[in-house]
């Protein structure tokens, strides 16, 4: 992208503040980061970064797709790598002394510049020293108009619908393989022969893992069912554990014996040295349960909230279908609610104050939760 810079311009005593959603001047640019003389421009993710001695602009193109560089929501900015070195000491803090300096965001939009105001680093990656992707974090957050003009919709692509939700109560292995189908693009991956080992599985972690060679995210993204060849017995010999949280806080088991592959056994949870607690769903019930639940973390899209009020909850859920099940995860008993696209599980340990976090495919299948008078910590749509 061919940034525009007045290339006689020079430094600015004190960088002054600018207003947001204003059209950025070409004047300003040297402004914001310094003489131009010494300024360094490069392409990274479709964005032009532009990185001086006194600050760094950022001008993204108006986008909603994830591949590129842009404005992501509201509140953040994401740069998609690699970027060069000189962009990622800048936005790592790397190789200086002087401390953060400014990052601005702009926005090009019908050929006019948008200054979207000033941002942080909230996360960023590497990758061998070079940055692979960063989150930035607006200092102010844009209005819904600003949004839409710099991160302009897209119409919904193919959203996963609910057909898999008439058979959670009647054939469960269809529901569990319409939803993981449905919700995950498939990878292509050449499936495998199944092992001796895994034919005397339980049948819907065969079939789990029957889907998962070609969908890996089956597995689990937070937390995860662990392949078949990490599978193993307790120090006792008698549970097979199969399914771990990500920090290894607990563990999901099931009793082993090897006479009844087809049976639909009790899942036991257990936490650190506790005593295991059974989950109140089956294993055919469990995965459906834990498919959701790995399906609203890893989504592309997330609305999440936390301690509201039952009302609160009640509102939230009103135009949402109830998966019927019952509670998943003891401590925190879970329930999960469904759109096309969208799933939102909700929490609580005490039943008082409630967690919410909501998973889309698509970004416009949050639509539902737009506009509720509810505090979120975070909402792509």
């Amino acid at each position: 992208m061919t940034m525009v810079v007045e290339e006689n311009a020079g430094m600015s005593e004190q960088v002054p503040t600018m207003t947001p959603a204003l059209v950025f001047d070409q004047e300003r640019l040297p402004v914001l980061v310094g003489d131009s003389v010494m300024t360094e421009r490069f392409t990274v993710g479709g964005a032009g970064v532009v990185v001086g001695p006194v600050g760094m602009v950022i001008i993204a193109e108006a986008s909603d797709v994830p591949v590129r560089s842009g404005v992501w929501n509201a509140e953040e900015v994401r740069l998609i790598g690699p970027a060069p070195a000189q962009v990622t000491e800048r936005l790592m803090g790397w190789g200086g002394d002087e401390g953060p300096l400014p990052i601005h965001i702009a926005v090009r939009v019908e050929g006019e510049v948008m200054y979207l105001g000033a941002a942080q680093v909230s996360q960023a990656g590497t990758s061998d020293g070079v940055l692979t992707n960063c989150e930035l974090r607006f200092e102010a957050p844009l209005s819904r108009e600003v949004l839409n003009l710099v991160r302009p919709p897209r119409p919904p692509e193919n959203s996963p619908g609910l057909e898999w939700l008439r058979n959670v109560n009647g054939d469960r292995a269809a529901a569990l393989e319409q939803f993981v189908t449905g919700w995950y693009p498939n990878a292509g991956a050449a499936e495998s022969p199944v092992s001796d080992s895994a034919s005397r599985l339980p049948r819907g972690l065969r079939q789990l893992y029957r889907l998962a060679q070609q969908r890996p995210g089956a597995l689990g993204i937070q937390n995860r069912i662990l392949p078949e060849p990490d599978l193993h017995t307790d120090h006792l010999g008698e549970m097979l554990v199969f399914g771990v949280e990500n920090q290894g806080g607990f563990f999901w088991s099931f009793l082993w014996t090897l006479e009844a592959p087809e049976a639909d056994p009790t899942v036991w949870f257990r936490e650190f040295d506790e005593k295991p607690i059974a989950e109140q769903e089956s294993l055919s019930g469990f995965l459906i349960q834990f498919s959701l639940f790995e399906a609203s973390m890893g989504a592309d899209y997330l609305a999440l909230s936390w301690k509201l009020t039952a009302p609160q909850v009640e509102q939230l859920t009103e135009a949402l279908h109830l998966v019927p099940l019952r509670p998943f995860r003891p401590g925190a008993p879970t329930h999960f609610y469904v759109a096309p696209g969208l799933v939102v599980r909700v929490s609580s340990r005490d039943g008082e104050a409630f967690d919410v976090w909501a998973g889309a495919t698509h970004r416009s299948a949050l639509d539902p939760l737009a506009g509720l008078p509810v505090n979120w910590h975070r909402f792509d749509g």
